[in-house]
């Protein structure tokens, strides 16, 4: 809980508005409008997590959608400045495929991936989404790819040997 309060305070957190989204409900009145928003809050540092908040209004909702980010923060495991292997993941039909690209390549991806890494703080990584590209579940299927994602030294921890061991 200590650290959440220090990460709130971090003026290096970045907050990436991912999607906005305005429903209408009709009522004996006329329409009734309101708001969805889907955020991406990260430290640059390799934490990030993302938040949905809804509301009747849009900075409101808003709001709560960077609360809740801020509360679902996952580590992602770089290595100079990308992800260590590829890796596909999966929510209900879309797919995300993340792959490490060498130094210089920059983040190429669409809008919601690219929100997604440049708030974990990757600076060269490859990505396609494929099957359904609704934000949501493509942002869902992005952080289901990085909770996938294995460190070298988990990898050395499972084979029982070190990391000189391991890499030779």
């Amino acid at each position: 809980m200590e650290h959440q309060k220090n990460f709130d305070k971090d003026p290096k957190v970045v907050e990436k508005l991912v999607t906005l989204n305005r429903t209408s409900k009709t009522v004996k009145g006329g329409r009734r409008m309101s708001f969805s928003a889907l955020t991406v809050v990260g430290d640059q540092k390799g934490r990030v997590g993302y938040g949905i908040g809804k509301a009747n209004d849009v900075s409101e909702a808003i709001k709560k959608s960077i609360d809740k980010a801020k509360r679902n923060l996952i580590t992602v495991p770089l290595k100079n400045g990308t992800v260590p292997h590829d890796i596909i993941g999966k929510y209900k039909s879309s797919e995300v495929l993340l792959k490490p690209a060498c130094s210089g390549t920059g983040i190429i991806a669409g809008g919601t991936v690219r929100a997604i890494m440049d708030a974990a703080g990757a600076t060269d990584v490859q990505s396609k989404s494929l099957g359904s590209n609704s934000a949501v579940n493509v942002v869902r299927a992005t952080f289901d790819a990085i909770s996938k994602l294995m460190d070298a030294k988990k990898v050395a921890a499972n084979r029982g040997k070190t990391l000189d061991e391991l890499w030779g």
